[in-house]
């Protein structure tokens, strides 16, 4: 687990360390639709590169929020799943998510602004 002592002694940074980043909160999101393999993970998040949705993963896997399962087949298969405590994120990713969608729509309007006053 991480250190829970950061150095502004927040709650906010004890959240950040844990899912904290580009890609963990994404990998999460995905994984609140339920269990989902490697590779799923890597077509949903084509610009992560497949090392860096490892070490994301088992990052995730040592903090508590993600579960990973090996079965005995040939090949193997390894699923991955949110744990309860994970699951437990799930109202915060949904209002980043809502939030951001907000912040976009704001957004859009400046852009068509800055190139309406280009043509000018």
């Amino acid at each position: 687990m991480k250190r829970l002592n950061g150095k502004s002694g927040c709650a906010v940074e004890v959240t950040l360390s844990v899912v904290g980043g580009t890609w963990k909160p994404i990998i999460i999101y995905n994984l609140m639709r339920g269990k989902k393999r490697f590779m799923e993970l890597s077509r949903a998040i084509p610009s992560a590169t497949q090392r860096m949705l490892t070490l994301q993963l088992r990052e995730l896997e040592a903090d508590g929020i993600v579960q990973r399962t090996v079965y005995a087949e040939v090949p193997p298969r390894v699923d991955y799943e949110l744990t309860e405590l994970g699951l437990s994120l799930k109202p915060v990713l949904e209002a980043m998510r809502a939030w951001g969608l907000g912040y976009s729509a704001l957004a859009e309007p400046d852009e068509e602004l800055a190139q309406e006053m280009a043509r000018v």
